[in-house]
C-alpha cells in the first residue's frame, strides 16, 4: 500500500509539472486581460468560457473515463480507436452545425454583431474534443513526457498569440501589415481567436501520434462503450451546472442598475484566484483516475484509496492556507484595481473547489463499480441546488451568492456520494482525521482574519507565522505524509 501511494504521489507530481506549469502559465495571462479590458469586457470572456464547460463535456460525453475502464480487459487499440472515431464524427458534426446556423444561434445569445464568436468556439471546442483521447492514450501508457510536449506547445502559442494580438498589434497598430491582421474592435474576441490557433496547431502536431496505431472501429465495442460514459456525460453537465451556471445567470437576473456584466467580469477575475486549487485538482485527477483502475484488484485497494483521500485533503488545506493568507500578494495578479472588490468570494471559492476535489475522489465508488448511473443521480442534484440557490440569490446578493452556492451545492454532493459509497462499495476514509485537520486550518485562518494588521508586510508576517503552525502540524503527525514528500 505504502508503495501505491509513493507510485501515485510520484505520477501526481509528474502530471501536476505536465499540466499545472502550462495552465499556470495561461493563468499568468490575466495581469494583461485585466490590464486591457474593463470589467464588463471581461465579463464577455467569462460568459464565454462558461459555456465552453458544458460543451466540453458533452462533446467528450465520458469516453476518456470509458476509454480507462475498457482498456482493462479490452485491446487497448481497439477501444482507442472506437473512442476516436466516435469522437471525430460528433466534432465535425458539432462543426458543420455551428456553420450552419452561426447567424440564428448568435443572435439568440445577444452577439449578432459578433457572430464570429460563435464560429471561432464552434471549431475550438470540436478540436479540443477531437484531442481528448490521444491525450487520455498518453496517460494510460505513462507517457508523461509526451503529454507534457502538446501541453506546454499549446499552451505556449497561446499566450504568444494573446501577446501578439493584445499587446504587440496595439502598440504598433500605425504599420500596414498590422493593420492587415489585426482590428481593435474585435477586442475580447482576440482571446478567443488565439485558443482557436493554438487548438488547430495541436492537432496538427497530434496527427502522427493519432495515426501511430492503426485505427480499428468496433460497432459492438462502441456500444458496451456509450452505455457506460453516457451516465457520466450526463453527469458531467449536471456537475458543470454548478461550475458554470452562476456566470449565466449573472447575466440575466442581475438587474441593468448593477451593471450585470460589470459584475460578471469582477466575479470572473476573482474566480481565477481561486483556480490555484482547481489546477492541483486537475494534476491530482490526471494521475489518480488511471491509477485507481489500474489498481482496482490489488489487495487493500480500498486502503490505498482512503489513505490517499486523507493525503489529498491535507495538500487541498495547505494550498487554501496559502492563498488566503498571501492574497495582499496575490491580488496584484488582477492589474486593474476594480476587480479587488471581489477578493472577498476568493476563500470561498477555494473552499468550494477543495470540496470538488473531495467528490471527485468520493465518486471513484460508482466508476470502479460500474454503477454510473449514481453519478448522474447525484450531479442532478447538485445542478438542482445550484441553479434553485443562483436563480433566487443572485437578485438579492449578486456574485457573492453565486460563491456561496458553489460550496453548498458540492458540499450536498459530497454527503449524497459519501453515504451511497458506504452503502455499496465501503471505503475506509478516516473521516475523523480529516474532519479535525479542515477544522484546525478554517480556525487558523479565522484568527488570522480577526487579528488582522493594516501594515501589510507585517500582516504576511503573521500570516507566515499561522501557515507555520498548520505545516508543523502536519510534520510532526504525518511522518508518511513526509516520506512520500521526500521521494
Amino acid at each position: 500500500m505504502a508503495n501505491s501511494i509513493k507510485k501515485l504521489a510520484g505520477q501526481t507530481a509528474i502530471y501536476g509539472l505536465c499540466s499545472m506549469i502550462p495552465r499556470f502559465l495561461n493563468y499568468l495571462l490575466v495581469p494583461l486581460h485585466t490590464k486591457v479590458f474593463d470589467a464588463p469586457q471581461y465579463g464577455v470572456n467569462t460568459e464565454w468560457y462558461a459555456y465552453v464547460t458544458f460543451m466540453v463535456i458533452l462533446l467528450t460525453y465520458g469516453l476518456e473515463t470509458g476509454f480507462f475502464r475498457f482498456s482493462q480487459h479490452t485491446d487497448k487499440d481497439k477501444v482507442y480507436g472506437t473512442a476516436f472515431v466516435s469522437i471525430l464524427a460528433t466534432s465535425v458534426l458539432f462543426i458543420g452545425g455551428v456553420t450552419l446556423f452561426s447567424r440564428p444561434l448568435s443572435e439568440w445569445m445577444h452577439y449578432a454583431g459578433h457572430r464570429e464568436y460563435l464560429l471561432w468556439f464552434g471549431w475550438i471546442l470540436g478540436l479540443d474534443a477531437l484531442s481528448a483521447i490521444p491525450f487520455a492514450r498518453f496517460r494510460l501508457d505513462n507517457s508523461p513526457l509526451r503529454f507534457a510536449f502538446y501541453k506546454m506547445t499549446s499552451v505556449s502559442i497561446n499566450i504568444f498569440f494573446n501577446l501578439f494580438f493584445l499587446w504587440f498589434c496595439p502598440r504598433f497598430a500605425d504599420h500596414a501589415w498590422v493593420q492587415a491582421v489585426y482590428r481593435p474592435e474585435t477586442g475580447v474576441g482576440y482571446i478567443f481567436l488565439s485558443n482557436l490557433i493554438a487548438s488547430a496547431i495541436t492537432i496538427l502536431l497530434l496527427l502522427p501520434e493519432i495515426f501511430r496505431r492503426k485505427i480499428i472501429f468496433d460497432f459492438g465495442l462502441w456500444k458496451r462503450l456509450i452505455a457506460y460514459s453516457l451516465p457520466l456525460m450526463a453527469a458531467g453537465l449536471a456537475g458543470n451546472v454548478n461550475e458554470a451556471i452562476d456566470r449565466v445567470l449573472l447575466k440575466y437576473r442581475l438587474p441593468e442598475s448593477a451593471q450585470p456584466m460589470e459584475q460578471l467580469g469582477i466575479y470572473g477575475a476573482n474566480v481565477k484566484i481561486a483556480i490555484l486549487m482547481t489546477l492541483f485538482i486537475q494534476m491530482f485527477r490526471y494521475a489518480a483516475e488511471p491509477f485507481f483502475f489500474n489498481n482496482a484488484k490489488a489487495q487493500n485497494s480500498r486502503r490505498t484509496i482512503a489513505d490517499v483521500m486523507t493525503y489529498f485533503v491535507l495538500f487541498c488545506l495547505l494550498i487554501f492556507l496559502c492563498v488566503t493568507f498571501y492574497l495582499d500578494i496575490i491580488k496584484y495578479f488582477l492589474r486593474n484595481e476594480v476587480y479587488w472588490e471581489g477578493l472577498g468570494i476568493v476563500p470561498v471559492m477555494l473552499l468550494a473547489n477543495m470540496c470538488l476535489g473531495i467528490y471527485y475522489n468520493l465518486s471513484i465508488w460508482f466508476k470502479l463499480s460500474g454503477q454510473t448511473w449514481y453519478g448522474l443521480l447525484i450531479a442532478s442534484t447538485g445542478a438542482a441546488v445550484s441553479i434553485a440557490g443562483n436563480w433566487l440569490l443572485i437578485p438579492l446578493w449578486g456574485y457573492h451568492a453565486s460563491a456561496w452556492m458553489h460550496l453548498v451545492c458540492y458540499v450536498v454532493m459530497i454527503a449524497i456520494t459519501w453515504r451511497l459509497g458506504a452503502k455499496y462499495y465501503p471505503i475506509p476514509y478516516n473521516l475523523k482525521k480529516i474532519f479535525c485537520y479542515t477544522a484546525i486550518a478554517l480556525c487558523l485562518y479565522g484568527l488570522a482574519s480577526i487579528i488582522s494588521i493594516k501594515n501589510i508586510p507585517l500582516n504576511i508576517v503573521k500570516n507566515t507565522v499561522f501557515f507555520a503552525m498548520f505545516a508543523f502540524l502536519i510534520e510532526r503527525k504525518e511522518k508518511f505524509l513526509k516520506q512520500i514528500l521526500r521521494k
